[in-house]
């Protein structure tokens, strides 16, 4: 579709998802960058997302940027959707409340693009009051929250809180 697509990927288990994401995007014609939280890369290396979008992976909100504007707001003017797949329930808690601690939320702080978040938690963080008004504020401000998936979480139960399948954030998206 051709269109220029910022991935925020954040530090959870579903990291691993994100590629398969960045695979489908690509292969649908859009134009991928992958920002990635300092925790995201415990789970997943940064070269996984350079070598499928065939883009540099910012991490870093102090590195130096190859352009003369700083990162953060280089990628926000970029983009034309924001999506943060996997959105743990530290980042949407960032989101929800303007804070910009790190490269991936100064980014979103910072654009005008469309932005989505596909959650990935434990069921009782989601199910939480602070998650819900969390995202609550976010949908009112017109963020694209997406419904996590139900099934077996990385901690051992089984409930809703699993990311959405990629395909399905790739539809969600179009």
């Amino acid at each position: 579709m051709g269109r220029n697509v910022l991935i925020g990927v954040t530090g959870s288990i579903a990291a691993y998802k994100a590629a398969e994401l960045v695979r489908l995007f690509v292969k649908n014609g859009d134009e991928v960058r992958v920002l990635m939280t300092p925790a995201a890369c415990e789970f997943i290396a940064p070269l996984t997302f350079q070598t499928l979008s065939r883009n540099p992976v910012a991490v870093d909100q102090f590195a130096q940027p190859a352009e003369w504007k700083p990162e953060h707001i280089s990628l926000a003017e970029w983009a034309d959707i924001a999506l943060v797949a996997p959105a743990t329930a530290n980042t949407i808690a960032k989101m929800a409340y303007g804070l910009a601690d790190n490269l991936l939320t100064a980014t979103l702080l910072a654009t005008r693009a469309r932005v989505a978040v596909a959650p990935a938690m434990n069921d009782g963080m989601w199910g939480s009051q602070a998650m819900l008004e969390n995202i609550e504020k976010l949908r009112s401000r017109g963020v694209l929250v997406m419904s996590p998936g139900e099934g077996d979480l990385a901690c051992g139960r089984r409930g809703l809180g699993r990311m959405p399948e990629p395909a399905d954030i790739l539809e969600a998206l179009k």
